[in-house]
Parts: structure tokens; C-alpha cells; sequence
């Protein structure tokens, strides 16, 4: 796949004037081919301007663009709301607080009607002009295609995060992509609407897109820097990412064995109880007072423990036969069925 950086781009400011008029054609609610979702939390400096550059993007394309306002306290739902009314192609959907971005997501994929849904923050770093080459990427086989920051206009400590955040979760997972958590990604829409997201899951959706046995990709993209409004990255979010990442190890890995995770640390910790505890019989038989040994007491503790982790793994087995629904494991590509006439 064609990794080439397009040169930067200059773009109007919000301020350069009025958003030009839509033409639409037809019913707003005929076919859709593209839906575009927007995710926004206190973002009313970005939104026309985000809106005017899509639009020239996508030019004479059947697209529609989903706003998520995720609980914004600033003028973010009266800027959608005017978009909407000058343009019935623009949807909006307002929370009731702030969710986090997962669940904006979840939102929009609910309400996307077309064939292929693209993510966008709403920040203005992702570049609409870039959307087409998404879409080529799909058209070549992929089923979700990531965008690759690779020149990044960002702080330098976001930077150095993110590059231990993709590393990790490349080694741990086997997902081999450079920006996991890159805003601007394309999916057929059936493997949007496919993927279960809850908590902090957008992270990882690549990953999890993979884990369904879809064709997951990557382009480079062009990334500009935040001219409006502040970042909502911190530190207390690459802190929490480091559980995502057990997370998504756990769902992608042992979710439906938990009896292979839990059973082996389990077994682990009882043997090397049992060992120690061997260790101090023959102590005890040689005349040895074990006693006042602190081996002692980690030897019951390990076999104890050992002992509460397999409880767990098989309780965690019980849950998974007793929640059992079988559409949950596997996921269909194609079904070629033969037509046969039931007789009255």
C-alpha cells in the first residue's frame, strides 16, 4: 500500500465567511455510500470549518456526517444544530454528558446508514482531504483502515507516549500498526457495527477488528497542529491506557478460556507452594525447626492463592457456558445458501 505523505495544506479560517450552500440532491434519506463521524467535546471554534472541508472533500459522493456532541458546556450543539439546518446531510446527536469518546463513537456507528463510516475528531488535526485515500484503501481489500500519523504535530511528550502505547500493544497483541489510536480510520460498515465498545475500547479498534478476523490497514496521513481549543490528552489517560491494555489482552486472548488464564497463573503459584513446602518437610526431617520461617508462611499463602486463582478461572468458565450465545463466536464473511421451497 502507497505510504506517501501529501504535502501540507492550507485551509480557510472560520472566519473567512459564510459556509457555502449544500447541493443536495434528492431526498436526504436515500442511499447512503459514506457515512462520516464526528466525535466533538468543546469543539464550536472547529465544527464549520470541519464541515466545509469535508464537504469539499468528498465533492458528488452520497456522504452524510454524524456529529457526537459527547457532552460539550460550550456552543458545540448550537454550531451542529446550524449545520444540520442548512444541510440535511448533517445529523446530530447531543449527549447527555460527557460519555467519553468510545461511547460517541457507539453513537454514531448506531445511526451511520452508509456502506463505508469514517471517524474524525472534530480538532481539525485529522484532514478531511485525506478520507479519499482511505476509501482507495478499502476498495483494495481492506476491511478497516487506520490512518498513520507519521509526521506528527504534537507535543513531544504525547509523542513519546503514543510510541510506547503502539509498542506495546504491538507485542502483546500481534496487531502490527504504527498510530493504534490515530482518529481518522475507515470501516465497511459492517465491522463498525460488528465491534462490542464500551469504556476506553476506541483505543484499540484495530485490534479488536483483528480479532474478528477482519482485514485491518494502514496509510499514511497528513496531521496538522491544534489551532483551536486544548488538547484533552494527559498523563492520567496514558496511565489508564496501560490497563486498557490488560483489557484488550484479556478480551482478545482468554475471554472465552478464562479457565487458561486464571488455571495456569493458578497452578503456577500452587506448585511453586508445594515446592517450597517440600523443601521445609525435608528441613523438618533432618531435625530443622521450620517453625519461625518465613518460607512457611509464603508456602501456604502460594498454595492458597494458587487455589483462588483456579477457582476463579473455572467460576469465570461457569459465567462463559451460562452467557454462551453463539453468534458471539465467529463472524461471517460470506454465506452462499441454497434456496429450498418448504411444501404447505
Amino acid at each position: 500500500m502507497s505510504r506517501v505523505v501529501p504535502p501540507g495544506i492550507q485551509h480557510p479560517s472560520p472566519g473567512d465567511g459564510p459556509l457555502p450552500a449544500p447541493v443536495l440532491e434528492g431526498s436526504p434519506r436515500e442511499s447512503v455510500e459514506l457515512s462520516v463521524v464526528v466525535t466533538a467535546f468543546n469543539e464550536q471554534e472547529t465544527l464549520a470549518q470541519l464541515y466545509q472541508e469535508t464537504a469539499e472533500a468528498l465533492g458528488s459522493r452520497a456522504w452524510e456526517m454524524i456529529i457526537v456532541d459527547d457532552g460539550s458546556t460550550d456552543g458545540t450543539f448550537e454550531v451542529a444544530s446550524k449545520l444540520h439546518a442548512v444541510d440535511p446531510r448533517v445529523t446530530v446527536i447531543k449527549l447527555r454528558r460527557n460519555f467519553g469518546k468510545t461511547a460517541a463513537l457507539s453513537a454514531g456507528f448506531s445511526e451511520a446508514r452508509g456502506d463505508f463510516i469514517v471517524t474524525m475528531d472534530a480538532d481539525l488535526q485529522d484532514d478531511p482531504r485525506e478520507i479519499p485515500k482511505l476509501l482507495r484503501a478499502l476498495d483494495s481489500g481492506y476491511d478497516m483502515v487506520t490512518g498513520w500519523r507519521h509526521v506528527r504535530r504534537d507535543k513531544v511528550s504525547k509523542k513519546v507516549s503514543s510510541v510506547f502505547f503502539n509498542k506495546a500493544v504491538w507485542y502483546l497483541t500481534g496487531v502490527h500498526l504504527h498510530d493504534m489510536n490515530c482518529g481518522l480510520k475507515a470501516f465497511r460498515a459492517d465491522v463498525a457495527k460488528d465491534l462490542k465498545l464500551y469504556g476506553e475500547l476506541h483505543r484499540f479498534l484495530p485490534v479488536l477488528a483483528s480479532q474478528k478476523g477482519y482485514r485491518v490497514g494502514e496509510v499514511e496521513v497528513n496531521h496538522r497542529p491544534r489551532e483551536h481549543g486544548r488538547s484533552k490528552y494527559g498523563w492520567g489517560r496514558a496511565i489508564s491506557a496501560l490497563f486498557d491494555i490488560q483489557t484488550v489482552v484479556f478480551l482478545t486472548r482468554y475471554v472465552d478460556r478464562p479457565l487458561r488464564l486464571f488455571g495456569s497463573v493458578g497452578l503456577a503459584m500452587a506448585g511453586l507452594g508445594v515446592v517450597l513446602g517440600i523443601y521445609l518437610s525435608v528441613l523438618h526431617f533432618m531435625g530443622e525447626s521450620i517453625g519461625h520461617r518465613p518460607l512457611l508462611s509464603l508456602s501456604g499463602l502460594l498454595i492458597l492463592s494458587g487455589l483462588q486463582m483456579v477457582s476463579v478461572g473455572l467460576i469465570g468458565e461457569m459465567l462463559r457456558n451460562h452467557s454462551f450465545e453463539r453468534q458471539d463466536e465467529y463472524s461471517i464473511e460470506t454465506l452462499l445458501r441454497r434456496n429450498i421451497e418448504r411444501g404447505g
